[in-house]
């Protein structure tokens, strides 16, 4: 069974590559039992949409020097 500290890596990695089944296979029966990495990927998908939704930033402000 895979440790929280592995299943927040998995998580991550699933955000940018898709998992083999194997990986999927042990993320979503260690999310079965784990509340607290359950909250995690709740999180990590909030996060990712609210960053795409955000506008992008404007550079129109003068540079110091």
């Amino acid at each position: 069974m895979l440790s929280c500290k592995e299943v927040s890596y998995l998580l991550s990695e699933a955000q940018d590559r898709p998992l083999g089944v194997v990986e999927r296979m042990q993320l979503e029966l260690h999310l079965a039992m784990c509340k607290g990495c359950t909250n995690l990927r709740k999180q990590m998908v909030f996060l990712r949409g609210a960053i795409r939704r955000y506008p992008p930033a404007r550079d129109d402000t003068p540079h110091e020097r």
